[in-house]
Order: structure tokens, then sequence, then C-alpha cells
């Protein structure tokens, strides 16, 4: 089965390309083009944007996993209606102006960026293109149903071979650098960041709320503890972390925000690494 996909007029595809870019900045500490990313992303795709429409669209299909098939054949079938309804002249311009943007903000190497799901993506692509041959459309529609209402490990078995080689590619270019330098809160916190941009911050908001907390009990427990804060040094420094976090309350969530919780969360781990 040949198919033609145009990554670039893949909404959904450059969206999780932005994603990983945005990523990397943070890692990398890279504000310039952190900022730049985040103005985007909010740009292209929050408000009335059809570009935020149709990938909504897209997510319905490839984030939906583990139900039943035929409720998976169901939502196929109304993403493509809901799909034939969008004004396909509004949508080109729309995507030409992304396009556009990230070429002259950005580079066009934001498009070579590994995406996980990229062939789930790429599939839900070509469904929604009126020039695919029919039997190509049911096949890939079965194929997409499939995947939809898979088990975890059928999900798993099938896709390995498929994507090991790409996967292999990922781990050399991206992962194998920043899953060193990144702990697990770390990684949440990006996540809930990242997604802050099509789900208007509620997850963020709930997830720096809990977060925040916890790294306020954890200093306090530092400060409590003779053997860490046998130093006045170290002391003044915690209660100035302390005091950095209490005072996050009442301030605007944004990426300096975000940014400030990342290395307290990193001086955490540090302190309790060393205490062991």
């Amino acid at each position: 089965m040949r198919l033609k996909h145009n990554k670039k007029r893949n909404t959904a595809f450059v969206y999780e390309a932005l994603v990983r870019e945005l990523t990397e900045s943070v890692v990398k500490n890279n504000k310039n083009k952190q900022n730049k990313i985040v103005s985007i992303i909010r740009e292209h795709f929050t408000g009335e944007s059809l570009l935020k429409e149709e990938l909504e669209l897209y997510k319905s299909i490839y984030e939906t996993r583990h139900i039943e098939k035929n409720t998976a054949e169901k939502i196929v079938v109304q993403v493509k209606e809901k799909h034939d309804s969008l004004d396909k002249k509004r949508l080109f311009q729309e995507q030409s102006k992304l396009i556009n943007k990230i070429n002259r903000t950005l580079s066009n190497k934001v498009y070579n960026n590994f995406v996980p799901n990229y062939k789930t993506i790429a599939s839900v692509y070509s469904i929604f293109q009126d020039a695919l041959p029919v039997k190509d459309r049911v096949l890939l529609e079965e194929n997409i149903v499939d995947q939809m209402s898979a088990s975890v490990e059928t999900k798993q078995e099938s896709q390995q071979p498929i994507d090991s080689l790409v996967y292999k590619n990922f781990v050399i270019n991206f992962n194998e650098e920043y899953s060193k330098v990144l702990t697990e809160d770390q990684k949440s916190l990006l996540n809930n960041y990242v997604s802050s941009f099509s789900d208007n911050g509620l997850d963020l908001k709930v997830y720096l709320n809990e977060e925040i907390g916890r790294l306020k009990n954890q200093i306090s427990l530092f400060k409590n503890d003779k053997s860490l804060t046998s130093s006045k040094d170290v002391e003044e420094r915690l209660d100035k972390v302390y005091n950095i976090l209490e005072n996050m309350k009442t301030k605007k969530i944004d990426a300096e925000m975000v940014e400030l919780v990342l290395n307290t969360q990193q001086l955490v781990e540090e302190i309790r690494e060393n205490g062991d």
C-alpha cells in the first residue's frame, strides 16, 4: 500500500513535532527558542483556530486506546464526518501560515523530529484525504480500529517490529541525552506543561498545585534534618527556595514558573541522593 504523506500538511504531526522541539528547548534552557515555540502553539492551536479543531479530531483517534471495536468504528465514522465538514480552503490557509511561521521563526528541521505515534498519525492523515483509493481507505481504517481496540500487549507486539529502527534513531538523537537529565517528576511536569496549550491549562494547574505542595513538604523535611542543615548557608538557601514556592500560589503560571519548579525538583532529587 503506497501512501503519500505530507508531514507539513499533517496538523497533528506538526503539533507533536513542535511539542518535541519545546521539550528540547526547556531541557537545554533555551528561553528564546522556548518562547518562540510557545508563541507559535498559542497563535495557531488555540481559540477559534481551525487547526485546533482538526487537531482535536486527530486526537480523538490516535489518543484513544483499549475500547470496544464497535465503539472504535463509530468514533472513526464520526470523526471523518466532522472532518469532511471543515472548511478545507481555510484549513489550507491556516496550515500555510503555520508552515511559514515555523520555517521563518524556527527551522524546517522541526519536521525531522521523532514523533512516537508517527505511523498512526500518518494513517489518520491518509483517511482524511479524498484522493485515497477505496481499498486503501478500508484497509487503513480497519488497521486504525484494531489499534484503538487492541490490548496493551497486542499493541506493543504489533508495533515493535515496524517502529524499531525509527525508535532506535530517536533514542540516539534524543532520549539518550535527555532521559539522563530529567527525573520522573520533571518529565511529568513537562508533559503537563505541553498539554496545557490544548486544554486551557487545567491539568497543569492541578498538577502544579499538588507538586508545589509536595516540594514544600520535602524542603521542610530537609530543613528539619540536622545532618543536612549543619551549615547556615544551606539552611538559608532552603528557606529561600521554600519562600519562592510559597509565593507561587499568587503568581500566574508561565514558562518562568515551570522552570523554577523544574530546578526545585532537581534540587530535591540531588539533596535526597546526597542524603542517602
